[in-house]
């Protein structure tokens, strides 16, 4: 589809032309944390949930700790807002985003892509909260996968979302299972990493126990770390952006599928991969029968609290040991329905969330990620030798290579659940080859950007 934003007149604008939106104070009722920021200018919007009891509804990812412990502490410090939450898998949510806004509108929601939505008028533009709470001072490259612009590409334009922390992905590791491989730092190079799946493999251990079963295709995880190994992050972004004439199909990417392939077709992953869902994935790493796992830096609390000093992480190793590294890094992205029942709360919550001290702290202390918000925000200490002290340091390194890559399984409302899911679940299977695959995604992608 293109993204033309269809609808400029949304319930935020309605209610700023009849005057309801006024500026006020941040604070609450029984509010125990210090008051989100916000500029002093003139504001056409509410800055505050107010002091009336509201119920929050929101539509969030299943198996994420770091919204729900945002939720309660919000609620601990605002005590007349409560939440009111409904889970779903990321490929459903993907699936059902457009109708979900439109017809079952949440006050807050997770939103795997953003165009679509914009494009349909059923997502909040967030420009006029942007320019009340001061989110336009942000480093910039905070916001820029955040928004849409008039054309339907995704990097500039209006803010139609917000995120909760800035993730990161990687590549988790049991340390007991690695040192009896005789693995005592982290691989250097992909060569590397592949000798160590290779003894894992001889030594009967699992090498990668990843999810790409119940609708969700995790093998994209280890695929785009790949394609990010041979090749460019830039043209995967402008892919996933939707800039004119992208594409997926390309020499370097039909690399990383043949060298996934090789993986698949050498055992290393899972022999039930197909049939692992995250949770799956999650408690056999955690149950010490799987080496690694490619995941994100939201578990890194998790590992720290419940494995201490038993997990390590390090980012996906560069063809060569002195090349560039790469990672998925984006925003834990959520939105606001133009037909939300309370936007400016939604609004105030998230402006909380990356301003907030204790906020700040949980987001990273649970969330294992960087928060958003200023450069000069309050940042807790972390031990440099806990799995959060190493996804953050990662997180330094990828700034520093300009290895940041949003996730391709964003690049359209559809892509995941109907392209790479099967597709990948199909090579897993051996019912596919690399080179049919990167054809029938960007096919499906195609027809979906135009559709």
């Amino acid at each position: 589809m293109t993204h033309y934003l269809a609808k400029k007149r949304t319930a935020l604008v309605a209610l700023v032309a009849t005057g309801a939106f006024v500026v006020t104070a941040c604070s609450a009722p029984g509010s125990t944390g210090s008051s989100p920021a916000t500029n002093a200018a003139s504001s056409a919007v509410q800055t505050t949930c107010g002091t009336e009891a509201i119920t929050m509804k929101g539509y969030f990812e299943t198996g994420f700790a770091l919204p729900k412990a945002l939720t309660d502490e919000f609620t601990n410090q605002y005590p007349n807002v409560t939440w009111d939450v409904r889970e779903d898998q990321f490929a459903v949510i993907t699936q059902n985003a457009l109708r979900v806004l439109a017809d079952d509108p949440p006050d807050l929601m997770r939103l795997p892509s953003i165009q679509q939505a914009a494009k349909a008028g059923v997502l909040l533009n967030l420009d006029d909260y942007a320019t009340a709470y001061g989110w336009d001072k942000w480093p910039a490259s905070q916001l820029e996968q955040l928004r849409v612009n008039a054309d339907g590409t995704r990097g500039s334009g209006s803010l139609y979302a917000q995120g909760l922390n800035y993730s990161l992905t990687g590549v988790f590791y049991n340390k007991e299972l690695a040192a009896k491989i005789g693995m005592t730092e982290a691989p250097k190079t992909l060569a590397e990493f592949d000798a160590v799946l290779a003894k894992a493999k001889a030594a009967g251990i699992t090498g990668i126990a990843q999810f790409n079963g119940g609708g969700t295709g995790g093998l994209a995880f280890p695929l785009q770390n790949l394609m990010a190994a041979y090749g460019e992050t830039a043209p995967i972004n402008d892919w996933i952006f939707q800039k004119s004439g992208a594409t997926i199909d390309t020499a370097a990417n039909l690399q990383a599928v043949q060298h996934l392939e090789s993986w698949i077709k050498a055992g290393y992953f899972a022999s039930d991969v197909n049939s692992l869902d995250y949770s799956a994935m999650m408690s056999r790493f955690t149950g010490g029968k799987s080496l690694f796992i490619f995941d994100g830096d939201w578990e890194s609390g998790n590992f720290d609290k419940n494995m201490a000093g038993k997990v390590g992480f390090f980012l996906m190793p560069a063809l060569s040991a002195d090349g560039k590294q790469a990672a998925m890094s984006a925003p834990l992205t959520f939105g606001v329905s133009a037909k939300a029942a309370h936007p400016a709360c939604a609004a105030f919550f998230l402006n909380w969330v990356a301003t907030d001290q204790k906020a700040r702290d949980i987001t990273v202390s649970v969330g294992g990620s960087h928060p958003m918000g200023a450069q000069d925000a309050f940042m807790p200490e972390v031990a440099s030798n806990t799995v959060t002290g190493q996804t953050l340091a990662a997180g330094t390194k990828i700034g520093v290579d300009n290895g940041g890559m949003d996730f391709i399984a964003n690049a359209t409302s559809a892509i995941y659940a109907k392209s790479w899911t099967p597709q990948l679940q199909k090579l897993a299977a051996g019912k596919q080859t690399p080179e049919a695959l990167l054809k029938s995604v960007q096919a499906d992608y195609e027809s979906q950007i135009k559709g």
